[in-house]
Protein backbone atom coordinates (compact mmCIF):
# COMPACT_ATOMS: atom_id res chain seq x y z
CA UNK A 1 0.00 0.00 0.00
CA UNK A 2 1.26 3.48 -0.88
CA UNK A 3 0.87 5.97 1.95
CA UNK A 4 1.44 9.70 2.12
CA UNK A 5 4.89 9.00 3.48
CA UNK A 6 7.29 6.55 1.85
CA UNK A 7 7.38 3.03 0.48
CA UNK A 8 10.63 1.05 0.37
CA UNK A 9 11.09 -0.78 -2.91
CA UNK A 10 14.45 -2.53 -2.32
CA UNK A 11 16.41 -0.03 -4.38
CA UNK A 12 15.00 -1.17 -7.74
CA UNK A 13 14.33 1.93 -9.81
CA UNK A 14 12.80 -0.21 -12.55
CA UNK A 15 9.86 -1.37 -10.47
CA UNK A 16 6.50 0.25 -11.32
CA UNK A 17 5.95 3.52 -9.47
CA UNK A 18 2.35 4.62 -8.68
CA UNK A 19 0.98 7.75 -10.35
CA UNK A 20 1.94 10.87 -8.43
CA UNK A 21 4.97 9.23 -6.86
CA UNK A 22 8.67 9.15 -7.71
CA UNK A 23 11.76 7.16 -6.78
CA UNK A 24 14.30 8.80 -4.42
CA UNK A 25 17.20 7.26 -2.50
CA UNK A 26 15.71 3.77 -2.27
CA UNK A 27 12.15 4.86 -1.53
CA UNK A 28 9.04 5.83 -3.43
CA UNK A 29 7.96 9.31 -2.33
CA UNK A 30 5.20 11.70 -3.42
CA UNK A 31 5.70 14.39 -6.05
CA UNK A 32 5.26 17.52 -3.94
CA UNK A 33 4.37 21.02 -5.07
CA UNK A 34 6.75 23.90 -4.41
CA UNK A 35 4.51 25.09 -1.59
CA UNK A 36 4.51 21.63 -0.02
CA UNK A 37 8.30 21.46 -0.24
CA UNK A 38 8.64 24.87 1.40
CA UNK A 39 6.28 23.70 4.14
CA UNK A 40 8.38 20.55 4.55
CA UNK A 41 11.46 22.66 5.27
CA UNK A 42 9.65 24.90 7.72
CA UNK A 43 8.20 21.88 9.52
CA UNK A 44 11.70 20.40 9.84
CA UNK A 45 12.92 23.72 11.24
CA UNK A 46 10.16 23.73 13.83
CA UNK A 47 11.00 20.19 14.89
CA UNK A 48 14.80 20.61 14.77
CA UNK A 49 15.61 24.31 15.26
CA UNK A 50 18.61 25.67 13.38
CA UNK A 51 20.14 26.81 16.66
CA UNK A 52 20.13 23.19 17.90
CA UNK A 53 23.11 22.46 15.62
CA UNK A 54 25.36 24.68 17.77
CA UNK A 55 28.16 23.21 19.85
CA UNK A 56 29.40 19.68 20.27
CA UNK A 57 29.46 17.62 23.45
CA UNK A 58 30.81 14.05 23.13
CA UNK A 59 28.39 11.39 24.29
CA UNK A 60 28.93 9.48 27.51
CA UNK A 61 29.51 6.26 25.57
CA UNK A 62 31.60 7.80 22.80
CA UNK A 63 33.80 5.13 21.18
CA UNK A 64 37.57 5.28 21.60
CA UNK A 65 38.76 7.10 18.44
CA UNK A 66 41.88 4.94 18.15
CA UNK A 67 39.72 1.81 18.38
CA UNK A 68 37.67 3.06 15.41
CA UNK A 69 40.83 3.47 13.35
CA UNK A 70 42.00 0.01 14.41
CA UNK A 71 38.61 -1.35 13.36
CA UNK A 72 39.16 0.04 9.87
CA UNK A 73 42.67 -1.42 9.74
CA UNK A 74 41.38 -5.00 10.02
CA UNK A 75 40.38 -5.18 6.34
CA UNK A 76 43.36 -3.21 5.02
CA UNK A 77 46.78 -4.26 3.77
CA UNK A 78 48.66 -4.81 7.07
CA UNK A 79 52.03 -3.48 5.94
CA UNK A 80 50.45 -0.21 4.75
CA UNK A 81 48.47 0.64 7.89
CA UNK A 82 51.54 2.16 9.67
CA UNK A 83 51.87 4.58 6.73
CA UNK A 84 48.29 5.69 7.29
CA UNK A 85 49.01 6.38 10.96
CA UNK A 86 52.19 8.22 10.02
CA UNK A 87 50.33 10.51 7.63
CA UNK A 88 47.57 11.17 10.15
CA UNK A 89 50.11 12.06 12.86
CA UNK A 90 51.71 14.88 10.86
CA UNK A 91 49.22 17.35 12.39
CA UNK A 92 45.70 17.68 13.77
CA UNK A 93 44.68 18.73 10.25
CA UNK A 94 46.02 15.58 8.56
CA UNK A 95 44.49 13.52 11.38
CA UNK A 96 41.09 15.02 10.54
CA UNK A 97 41.50 13.99 6.89
CA UNK A 98 41.72 10.35 7.98
CA UNK A 99 39.07 10.53 10.69
CA UNK A 100 35.87 10.33 8.62
CA UNK A 101 34.61 7.31 10.58
CA UNK A 102 35.24 9.04 13.91
CA UNK A 103 33.25 12.09 12.84
CA UNK A 104 30.45 10.00 11.33
CA UNK A 105 30.09 8.30 14.71
CA UNK A 106 29.93 11.71 16.38
CA UNK A 107 27.49 13.21 13.87
CA UNK A 108 25.11 10.32 14.47
CA UNK A 109 24.41 11.83 17.89
CA UNK A 110 23.75 15.37 16.63
CA UNK A 111 20.38 16.85 15.56
CA UNK A 112 19.13 15.90 12.07
CA UNK A 113 16.78 17.97 9.93
CA UNK A 114 15.30 14.80 8.47
CA UNK A 115 15.93 15.96 4.87
CA UNK A 116 18.01 13.41 2.97
CA UNK A 117 20.27 14.01 0.00
CA UNK A 118 23.18 12.17 -1.58
CA UNK A 119 26.11 13.19 0.60
CA UNK A 120 29.84 13.06 0.02
CA UNK A 121 30.37 11.57 3.48
CA UNK A 122 33.88 13.06 3.72
CA UNK A 123 33.42 16.65 2.60
CA UNK A 124 36.56 18.22 4.08
CA UNK A 125 38.22 21.07 2.21
CA UNK A 126 40.94 18.87 0.64
CA UNK A 127 38.32 16.66 -1.04
CA UNK A 128 37.41 19.52 -3.38
CA UNK A 129 39.46 20.52 -6.38
CA UNK A 130 39.81 20.96 -10.12
CA UNK A 131 39.21 18.25 -12.70
CA UNK A 132 38.64 18.00 -16.45
CA UNK A 133 35.19 17.69 -17.95
CA UNK A 134 34.70 15.44 -21.02
CA UNK A 135 34.59 18.65 -23.07
CA UNK A 136 38.10 19.49 -21.73
CA UNK A 137 37.00 22.34 -19.50
CA UNK A 138 38.64 22.72 -16.13
CA UNK A 139 35.86 22.55 -13.51
CA UNK A 140 35.76 22.74 -9.72
CA UNK A 141 33.84 20.46 -7.40
CA UNK A 142 33.93 17.53 -5.00
CA UNK A 143 36.54 15.02 -6.14
CA UNK A 144 36.38 12.18 -3.59
CA UNK A 145 33.34 9.95 -3.19
CA UNK A 146 34.62 6.90 -1.30
CA UNK A 147 32.10 7.49 1.51
CA UNK A 148 29.14 8.74 -0.52
CA UNK A 149 25.62 7.53 0.25
CA UNK A 150 22.20 9.01 0.99
CA UNK A 151 22.27 10.85 4.31
CA UNK A 152 21.59 14.11 6.16
CA UNK A 153 22.74 17.07 4.07
CA UNK A 154 23.91 18.92 7.17
CA UNK A 155 26.54 16.25 7.90
CA UNK A 156 28.46 17.30 4.79
CA UNK A 157 28.16 20.96 5.79
CA UNK A 158 29.38 20.26 9.31
CA UNK A 159 32.38 18.22 8.14
CA UNK A 160 33.34 20.91 5.65
CA UNK A 161 32.91 23.73 8.17
CA UNK A 162 34.98 21.97 10.84
CA UNK A 163 37.73 21.33 8.31
CA UNK A 164 38.12 25.07 7.72
CA UNK A 165 38.45 25.74 11.45
CA UNK A 166 41.07 22.99 11.80
CA UNK A 167 42.97 24.22 8.73
CA UNK A 168 42.72 27.80 10.02
CA UNK A 169 44.23 26.77 13.33
CA UNK A 170 46.97 24.94 11.44
CA UNK A 171 47.71 28.19 9.56
CA UNK A 172 47.77 30.20 12.78
CA UNK A 173 44.59 32.23 12.06
CA UNK A 174 42.95 34.03 14.96
CA UNK A 175 39.48 33.11 16.22
CA UNK A 176 38.07 36.18 14.45
CA UNK A 177 39.75 35.24 11.15
CA UNK A 178 38.46 31.68 11.38
CA UNK A 179 34.97 33.00 12.08
CA UNK A 180 35.10 35.19 8.96
CA UNK A 181 36.15 32.21 6.85
CA UNK A 182 33.33 30.09 8.26
CA UNK A 183 30.67 32.76 7.88
CA UNK A 184 31.78 33.27 4.27
CA UNK A 185 31.37 29.55 3.62
CA UNK A 186 28.08 29.12 5.45
CA UNK A 187 26.57 32.31 4.06
CA UNK A 188 27.45 31.14 0.57
CA UNK A 189 25.90 27.72 1.18
CA UNK A 190 22.67 29.31 2.39
CA UNK A 191 22.37 31.98 -0.32
CA UNK A 192 23.42 29.59 -3.08
CA UNK A 193 20.82 27.04 -1.95
CA UNK A 194 18.20 29.80 -2.12
CA UNK A 195 19.26 30.52 -5.72
CA UNK A 196 19.12 26.85 -6.68
CA UNK A 197 15.72 26.45 -5.05
CA UNK A 198 14.36 28.98 -7.56
CA UNK A 199 15.91 27.32 -10.63
CA UNK A 200 14.19 24.86 -12.99
CA UNK A 201 15.31 21.25 -12.62
CA UNK A 202 17.37 21.14 -15.83
CA UNK A 203 19.21 24.35 -14.95
CA UNK A 204 20.24 22.77 -11.65
CA UNK A 205 21.48 19.66 -13.45
CA UNK A 206 23.53 21.59 -16.02
CA UNK A 207 25.13 23.94 -13.47
CA UNK A 208 28.89 23.71 -13.03
CA UNK A 209 31.75 25.82 -11.67
CA UNK A 210 34.18 26.87 -14.38
CA UNK A 211 37.68 27.31 -12.95
CA UNK A 212 38.57 30.18 -15.27
CA UNK A 213 35.49 32.12 -14.14
CA UNK A 214 36.42 31.42 -10.52
CA UNK A 215 39.96 32.65 -11.19
CA UNK A 216 38.60 35.91 -12.62
CA UNK A 217 36.67 36.46 -9.39
CA UNK A 218 39.68 35.51 -7.27
CA UNK A 219 41.84 38.12 -9.02
CA UNK A 220 39.54 40.88 -7.77
CA UNK A 221 39.44 39.63 -4.16
CA UNK A 222 42.99 38.70 -3.08
CA UNK A 223 46.48 40.10 -3.22
CA UNK A 224 49.05 39.70 -6.00
CA UNK A 225 51.00 36.92 -4.27
CA UNK A 226 47.88 34.81 -3.71
CA UNK A 227 46.78 35.37 -7.33
CA UNK A 228 50.15 34.26 -8.63
CA UNK A 229 50.13 31.07 -6.56
CA UNK A 230 46.59 30.23 -7.64
CA UNK A 231 47.34 30.81 -11.33
CA UNK A 232 50.44 28.62 -11.15
CA UNK A 233 48.42 25.90 -9.41
CA UNK A 234 45.73 25.97 -12.11
CA UNK A 235 48.38 25.82 -14.84
CA UNK A 236 49.95 22.81 -13.09
CA UNK A 237 46.58 21.05 -12.94
CA UNK A 238 46.30 21.19 -16.73
CA UNK A 239 49.55 19.21 -17.02
CA UNK A 240 48.42 16.40 -14.71
CA UNK A 241 47.22 13.77 -17.15
CA UNK A 242 48.13 10.29 -18.39
CA UNK A 243 51.10 11.64 -20.37
CA UNK A 244 52.54 13.31 -17.28
CA UNK A 245 52.00 10.14 -15.25
CA UNK A 246 53.55 8.14 -18.10
CA UNK A 247 56.74 10.23 -17.99
CA UNK A 248 56.94 10.19 -14.20
CA UNK A 249 55.88 6.64 -13.35
CA UNK A 250 57.25 4.47 -16.16
CA UNK A 251 60.48 3.52 -17.92
CA UNK A 252 61.50 1.20 -20.74
CA UNK A 253 62.71 -2.26 -19.63
CA UNK A 254 63.91 -4.67 -22.32
CA UNK A 255 62.02 -2.69 -24.92
CA UNK A 256 58.75 -2.69 -22.93
CA UNK A 257 57.13 0.06 -20.85
CA UNK A 258 57.05 -0.82 -17.15
CA UNK A 259 55.84 1.02 -14.06
CA UNK A 260 58.77 2.11 -11.88
CA UNK A 261 59.10 0.39 -8.52
CA UNK A 262 59.13 2.76 -5.54
CA UNK A 263 58.23 0.64 -2.51
CA UNK A 264 56.15 0.87 -0.45
CA UNK A 265 54.34 3.63 -2.37
CA UNK A 266 54.40 1.95 -5.80
CA UNK A 267 54.95 -1.80 -6.18
CA UNK A 268 54.61 -3.41 -9.63
CA UNK A 269 53.02 -6.84 -9.88
CA UNK A 270 56.40 -8.43 -10.64
CA UNK A 271 57.54 -7.39 -7.15
CA UNK A 272 54.30 -8.13 -5.32
CA UNK A 273 53.66 -11.56 -6.80
CA UNK A 274 57.08 -13.14 -7.04
CA UNK A 275 56.73 -16.81 -7.85
CA UNK A 276 53.71 -16.24 -10.11
CA UNK A 277 53.98 -15.98 -13.87
CA UNK A 278 53.61 -12.40 -15.13
CA UNK A 279 51.40 -13.52 -18.03
CA UNK A 280 49.08 -15.28 -15.59
CA UNK A 281 48.61 -12.10 -13.57
CA UNK A 282 48.12 -9.96 -16.66
CA UNK A 283 45.52 -12.39 -17.99
CA UNK A 284 43.67 -12.00 -14.71
CA UNK A 285 43.82 -8.18 -14.96
CA UNK A 286 42.63 -8.29 -18.57
CA UNK A 287 39.59 -10.25 -17.45
CA UNK A 288 38.93 -7.67 -14.74
CA UNK A 289 39.19 -4.78 -17.22
CA UNK A 290 36.84 -6.56 -19.62
CA UNK A 291 34.35 -7.07 -16.79
CA UNK A 292 34.62 -3.45 -15.63
CA UNK A 293 34.09 -2.10 -19.15
CA UNK A 294 30.53 -3.45 -19.07
CA UNK A 295 29.67 -0.70 -16.58
CA UNK A 296 30.66 2.00 -19.10
CA UNK A 297 28.43 3.52 -21.78
CA UNK A 298 28.79 2.00 -25.26
CA UNK A 299 31.01 4.77 -26.64
CA UNK A 300 33.40 4.50 -23.66
CA UNK A 301 33.51 0.72 -24.08
CA UNK A 302 34.50 1.22 -27.71
CA UNK A 303 37.23 3.68 -26.73
CA UNK A 304 38.80 1.51 -24.05
CA UNK A 305 38.95 -1.44 -26.48
CA UNK A 306 41.51 0.57 -28.47
CA UNK A 307 43.96 0.26 -25.56
CA UNK A 308 46.05 -2.75 -24.57
CA UNK A 309 47.19 -3.68 -21.07
CA UNK A 310 50.90 -3.04 -20.46
CA UNK A 311 51.55 -3.14 -16.70
CA UNK A 312 49.95 -2.99 -13.25
CA UNK A 313 51.16 -1.81 -9.83
CA UNK A 314 49.81 -1.21 -6.34
CA UNK A 315 49.90 2.44 -5.29
CA UNK A 316 49.45 4.07 -1.90
CA UNK A 317 47.04 7.02 -2.10
CA UNK A 318 45.66 9.73 0.17
CA UNK A 319 45.51 9.77 3.96
CA UNK A 320 42.30 8.09 5.06
CA UNK A 321 42.47 5.67 2.11
CA UNK A 322 45.94 4.34 2.89
CA UNK A 323 45.79 0.59 3.37
CA UNK A 324 42.87 0.02 1.05
CA UNK A 325 43.88 -1.69 -2.17
CA UNK A 326 44.55 0.77 -4.98
CA UNK A 327 45.98 -0.32 -8.32
CA UNK A 328 47.29 1.70 -11.24
CA UNK A 329 46.86 0.13 -14.65
CA UNK A 330 49.01 1.22 -17.60
CA UNK A 331 47.36 0.79 -20.98
CA UNK A 332 48.77 1.76 -24.39
CA UNK A 333 46.85 2.97 -27.44
CA UNK A 334 47.97 3.52 -31.02
CA UNK A 335 51.64 3.05 -30.09
CA UNK A 336 54.04 3.04 -27.14
CA UNK A 337 53.65 6.78 -26.60
CA UNK A 338 49.85 6.85 -26.32
CA UNK A 339 49.13 5.98 -22.66
CA UNK A 340 46.02 5.67 -20.56
CA UNK A 341 46.55 5.33 -16.80
CA UNK A 342 43.58 3.94 -14.89
CA UNK A 343 43.24 3.69 -11.13
CA UNK A 344 41.25 0.83 -9.60
CA UNK A 345 40.50 1.70 -5.99
CA UNK A 346 38.98 -0.63 -3.42
CA UNK A 347 35.52 0.43 -2.26
CA UNK A 348 34.52 -0.67 1.22
CA UNK A 349 31.32 0.17 3.09
CA UNK A 350 30.78 3.91 3.56
CA UNK A 351 31.69 5.14 7.05
CA UNK A 352 28.14 6.50 7.21
CA UNK A 353 26.47 3.16 6.56
CA UNK A 354 26.44 2.07 10.18
CA UNK A 355 24.55 5.23 11.10
CA UNK A 356 22.21 5.84 8.12
CA UNK A 357 21.54 2.30 6.88
CA UNK A 358 22.74 -0.02 4.12
CA UNK A 359 22.93 1.42 0.62
CA UNK A 360 20.85 -0.37 -2.02
CA UNK A 361 23.57 -0.79 -4.66
CA UNK A 362 24.79 -4.35 -5.11
CA UNK A 363 28.45 -3.39 -4.73
CA UNK A 364 30.27 -0.56 -2.99
CA UNK A 365 32.04 0.24 -6.25
CA UNK A 366 28.64 0.85 -7.80
CA UNK A 367 27.70 2.94 -4.76
CA UNK A 368 30.70 5.22 -5.31
CA UNK A 369 30.03 5.60 -9.04
CA UNK A 370 26.31 6.19 -8.50
CA UNK A 371 27.05 8.86 -5.90
CA UNK A 372 29.65 10.58 -8.06
CA UNK A 373 27.31 10.73 -11.05
CA UNK A 374 24.63 12.27 -8.82
CA UNK A 375 26.85 14.84 -7.12
CA UNK A 376 29.48 15.82 -9.69
CA UNK A 377 28.61 18.06 -12.63
CA UNK A 378 31.01 16.19 -14.96
CA UNK A 379 32.43 12.77 -14.18
CA UNK A 380 35.45 10.95 -15.59
CA UNK A 381 34.56 9.26 -18.90
CA UNK A 382 36.15 6.01 -17.64
CA UNK A 383 34.35 5.96 -14.28
CA UNK A 384 33.01 2.46 -13.64
CA UNK A 385 33.07 -0.40 -11.15
CA UNK A 386 33.66 -4.11 -10.72
CA UNK A 387 33.36 -6.91 -8.18
CA UNK A 388 36.55 -8.96 -8.19
CA UNK A 389 37.78 -12.20 -6.71
CA UNK A 390 41.47 -11.51 -6.26
CA UNK A 391 44.41 -13.84 -6.70
CA UNK A 392 44.18 -14.37 -2.92
CA UNK A 393 40.65 -15.72 -3.36
CA UNK A 394 38.99 -12.83 -1.49
CA UNK A 395 36.11 -10.98 -3.17
CA UNK A 396 36.32 -7.18 -3.15
CA UNK A 397 34.58 -4.19 -4.74
CA UNK A 398 36.46 -1.62 -6.80
CA UNK A 399 35.71 1.52 -8.72
CA UNK A 400 37.82 2.61 -11.68
CA UNK A 401 38.69 6.04 -13.09
CA UNK A 402 41.61 7.77 -14.75
CA UNK A 403 44.60 8.17 -12.47
CA UNK A 404 45.05 11.79 -13.47
CA UNK A 405 42.89 13.99 -15.64
CA UNK A 406 43.79 17.61 -14.98
CA UNK A 407 43.37 17.05 -11.26
CA UNK A 408 44.34 19.93 -9.00
CA UNK A 409 44.12 20.52 -5.25
CA UNK A 410 44.14 23.72 -3.22
CA UNK A 411 47.41 24.88 -1.64
CA UNK A 412 45.95 25.25 1.84
CA UNK A 413 49.39 25.47 3.42
CA UNK A 414 50.00 28.82 1.66
CA UNK A 415 46.59 30.44 2.10
CA UNK A 416 46.08 33.66 4.02
CA UNK A 417 42.68 34.27 5.65
CA UNK A 418 41.09 36.21 2.72
CA UNK A 419 42.17 33.53 0.24
CA UNK A 420 40.80 30.78 2.48
CA UNK A 421 37.51 32.67 2.76
CA UNK A 422 37.27 32.79 -1.03
CA UNK A 423 38.08 29.09 -1.26
CA UNK A 424 35.49 28.34 1.44
CA UNK A 425 32.80 30.06 -0.63
CA UNK A 426 33.88 28.07 -3.69
CA UNK A 427 33.62 24.78 -1.78
CA UNK A 428 30.21 25.76 -0.41
CA UNK A 429 28.97 26.57 -3.89
CA UNK A 430 30.17 23.18 -5.15
CA UNK A 431 28.52 21.40 -2.23
CA UNK A 432 25.23 23.18 -2.86
CA UNK A 433 25.29 22.07 -6.51
CA UNK A 434 25.83 18.49 -5.38
CA UNK A 435 23.07 18.57 -2.77
CA UNK A 436 20.64 20.43 -5.04
CA UNK A 437 21.04 17.80 -7.77
CA UNK A 438 20.24 14.86 -5.52
CA UNK A 439 18.01 16.19 -2.72
CA UNK A 440 15.08 18.50 -2.05
CA UNK A 441 16.78 21.85 -2.59
CA UNK A 442 13.55 23.75 -1.93
CA UNK A 443 13.05 22.09 1.47
CA UNK A 444 16.71 22.65 2.44
CA UNK A 445 16.50 26.33 1.43
CA UNK A 446 13.28 26.68 3.42
CA UNK A 447 14.92 25.05 6.45
CA UNK A 448 17.90 27.42 6.29
CA UNK A 449 15.77 30.52 5.79
CA UNK A 450 17.17 33.97 5.13
CA UNK A 451 18.79 34.68 8.51
CA UNK A 452 22.22 33.50 9.68
CA UNK A 453 20.93 31.42 12.62
CA UNK A 454 22.23 28.16 11.11
CA UNK A 455 25.51 29.85 10.14
CA UNK A 456 26.19 31.07 13.66
CA UNK A 457 25.27 27.69 15.12
CA UNK A 458 27.81 25.94 12.89
CA UNK A 459 30.55 28.41 13.79
CA UNK A 460 30.06 27.31 17.39
CA UNK A 461 29.84 23.64 16.39
CA UNK A 462 33.00 23.79 14.27
CA UNK A 463 35.16 25.37 16.94
CA UNK A 464 33.92 22.82 19.48
CA UNK A 465 34.53 19.95 17.10
CA UNK A 466 38.01 21.24 16.28
CA UNK A 467 38.74 20.97 20.01
CA UNK A 468 37.50 17.37 19.95
CA UNK A 469 39.63 16.63 16.90
CA UNK A 470 42.71 17.85 18.76
CA UNK A 471 41.89 15.57 21.69
CA UNK A 472 41.50 12.63 19.29
CA UNK A 473 44.79 13.51 17.61
CA UNK A 474 46.47 13.51 21.03
CA UNK A 475 44.96 10.07 21.68
CA UNK A 476 46.64 8.74 18.52
CA UNK A 477 49.94 10.33 19.63
CA UNK A 478 49.64 8.51 22.96
CA UNK A 479 48.78 5.25 21.18
CA UNK A 480 52.11 5.45 19.35
CA UNK A 481 54.04 6.26 22.55
CA UNK A 482 52.37 3.34 24.35
CA UNK A 483 53.25 0.94 21.55
CA UNK A 484 49.59 0.29 20.79
CA UNK A 485 50.06 1.17 17.09
CA UNK A 486 53.01 0.92 14.72
CA UNK A 487 53.78 4.12 12.80
CA UNK A 488 55.82 4.68 9.65
CA UNK A 489 56.55 8.36 9.08
CA UNK A 490 57.77 10.45 6.19
CA UNK A 491 56.13 8.35 3.45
Amino acid sequence: MVTANTLVVDGDEHQPVPVGMRYEHGKVVPHLTVAERVARGKAARAEVPRSSHAGFVPGANRPDPVALLEQQAVSRVPELVPIRYGRMLVSAFTFYRGAALIMASDLAGTPRSGITTQVCGDAHLMNFGAFASPERRLEFGINDFDETCPGPWEWDVKRLAASFVIAGRDRGFSTKERSRVLLAMLGEYRSSMQRFAALPNLDVWYAHIDVEAAMNELRSRVGAAARKRAEANVAKARTRDSLQAFDKLTRVVDGQRRIISDPPLIEPIDDLYQGMERDQILDFVRAVVRSYRRTLSSDRRHLIEDFQLADVARKVVGVGSVGTRAWIVLMLGRDGTDPLFLQAKEAEASVLEEFVGRVDQRSHGERVVHGQHLMQASSDIFLGWDHVQGVDGVERDFYVRQLRDWKGAALVETMDAPTMAFYARLCADALVRAHARSGDRIAIASYLGSSDVFDQALVEFSEAYADQNERDYDALVRAEKDGRITVQRGI
